[in-house]
């Protein structure tokens, strides 16, 4: 009965540890959250800045583990990185150690008073009073729960069966390391261990070695948890929690080998006995941050290769690269050879269109869905890429271009939608039934396809080089498509007229597909309005003011 009372103070101590930290967390993301994660991304220019970044950073926060998603989250978005990501991570775990140092100077008096101050200053109506109310609660709640730690630990200070299990672990420190850093990885928190080791060195029962060894562990262990955390995140965050957690494997490894020479250097320091875990914690974090530094670029080139990028998909874009949205002329140039790309799919659609046209077999037809979902596929990466160059700040010209390629892809896209769903249907209805039209529309339809498809052409220039004479070309050529779908309808009525047979079974779908090469001329010749527009050769309407 008395072990179920010892194991449910100590573990509820340690919970209100853990919840403490956690209150600190929240209530400083609620408070300086933005002021934080900017100067977090805008202090990491070099590798002194980028230190102390993350060692303010978790100071702040109270936990390495919301600093290192943090990091992983901002490599991610190309604001970090990936080298000094992990000169970041360095400062961290520095930070954690600093924090464990800082909660050890035996501040426990001051609990009641950041509980009282917290609760006061939390009923403010602003965001930022309520932020840092349930913060300074939660500082109040991590130096009771030490108190309480040290209240629940105290019979085991006593225990003949802890010293003798603490004997055993002092003659396997492997095994004592893999404890540890399990323990801080059930915790999550690589701090909540150390306090604990903090409190049973108060007993004398660990050795100096031990004790050390305990340390490592609770650090290593502390490193994986945001592993686990960006397992099914992006690359770019998954090498940043890897390189981390390589950096502290390494440290804890060599440090092990070197916990004997430790001990005896720590126990010829005027040192407190009761003091040295955090004593190590601090200095171990120290040294790592001091050796490892160097070769944060190498590190940066291991985890590439360890995590490396998926390969991109055939059907997706290629020229939209995610490092050049900091520089949105070569984000917007990526950008238009991308929606160049899709125009050509449109055209591949509408030779294959102009294909089953000729012939009867259904497989042309099947070639068109697929282009097709490509089509939608890259369009939308466009457009979401496109969006994303706009949200940094950017001149009207380059915005201008922006909208002029966001408008070209969704115009590309009612394309491939109208080849797709209306042309497509026809021509199936065309094999399905062994419809046959007349030597007369035939004729009419195939120059009319191949008149898009060189006016689709056209505008693939036109695009590309914003030519005043090929845009006014390019509408001229619309309003030459809208006279040959007129035309060809009257001749069409004429052959119905006549009673020609072939012009009666395909009646509906010659005036339908005439209707669709109308409506995607419309389409392709809307690429020069922005053009002829801004040069001043563009009228707001085509309807003839009468005159009074």
């Amino acid at each position: 009965m008395d072990s179920a009372i010892v194991s449910i103070n100590l573990f509820g101590a340690v919970a209100l540890l853990l919840f403490g930290l956690a209150q600190v967390r929240d209530g400083t993301q609620r408070a300086f959250g933005a002021r934080l994660k900017t100067g977090l991304a805008a202090g990491t220019r070099d590798g002194f800045r980028s230190f102390f970044a993350g060692l303010i950073a978790t100071i702040a926060l109270q936990s390495s583990t919301a600093n290192t998603l943090m990091v992983a989250s901002f490599v991610e978005r190309d604001l970090i990185l990936p080298r000094m990501a992990q000169i970041v991570l360095l400062g961290a775990n520095v930070g954690t150690a600093v924090t464990a140092w800082i909660v050890a100077l035996g501040l426990g008096w001051l609990s009641p008073l950041l509980l009282l101050c917290g609760v006061i200053v939390g009923r403010g109506g602003s965001q930022m009073r309520k932020g840092t109310g349930a913060a300074l609660v939660g500082v109040g709640l991590m130096l009771l729960s030490l108190h309480l730690i040290g209240g629940a630990t105290e019979p085991l200070r006593q225990s003949a069966a802890l010293s003798a299990f603490l004997a055993l672990l002092d003659r396997a420190w492997p095994v004592a390391l893999i404890m540890s850093a399990a323990l801080a990885v059930l915790a999550s928190s690589s701090l909540a261990i150390v306090v604990l080791i903090l409190s049973l060195a108060s007993s004398g029962s660990l050795s100096t070695g031990l004790l050390i060894v305990l340390v490592l562990g609770a650090n290593l262990g502390g490193a994986v948890p945001p592993v686990l955390a960006t397992v099914n995140a992006a690359p770019a965050a998954r090498r940043v929690t890897l390189g981390n957690l390589i950096v502290r494997a390494v440290g804890c490894l060599l440090a092990l080998l070197l916990a004997g020479y430790s001990a005896f250097l720590l126990e010829w320091l005027p040192l407190s006995h009761d003091k040295l875990p955090v004593d190590a914690h601090l200095g171990f974090n120290l040294a790592l941050a001091l050796l490892a530094a160097p070769f944060a670029r190498p590190l940066s080139r291991v985890t590439a290769r360890l995590v490396p990028d998926p390969p991109k998909a055939e059907d997706g874009a290629v020229f939209l690269e995610q490092c050049d949205l900091a520089t949105p002329v070569a984000a917007l140039a990526g950008a238009s050879r991308e929606v160049l790309g899709v125009g050509d799919l449109i055209e591949r659609m509408l030779i294959e269109a102009n294909n089953a046209l000729q012939q009867t077999d259904p497989a042309k037809l099947a070639a068109i869905s697929t282009l097709e979902g490509r089509v939608d596929r890259v369009q939308h990466e466009i457009k979401v890429y496109v969006s994303r160059v706009g949200q940094a700040e950017i001149d009207d010209e380059h915005r201008r271009r922006a909208k002029d390629i966001i408008d070209y892809a969704i115009n590309l896209e009612h394309i491939g939608d109208i080849i797709d769903k209306g042309l497509l249907g026809e021509l199936a209805k065309k094999v399905a039934r062994g419809l046959t039209f007349s030597h007369d529309g035939h004729e009419e339809l195939s120059r009319l396809f191949a008149i898009t498809i060189e006016n689709l052409r056209m505008a693939q220039t036109v695009f590309a080089t914003r030519d005043n004479q090929m845009a006014r070309r390019l509408v001229e050529a619309k309003e030459d498509v809208r006279r040959l779908e007129r035309q060809s309808a009257e001749r069409h009525l004429q052959r119905l007229r006549d009673g020609r047979a072939e012009s009666i079974e395909t009646s509906s779908l010659h005036l339908d597909m005439l209707r669709d090469l109308k409506r995607i001329n419309a389409h392709i010749a809307s690429v020069a309005h922005p053009i002829l527009d801004q040069s001043g050769l563009l009228i707001d309407s085509r309807i003839r003011q009468a005159i009074s």
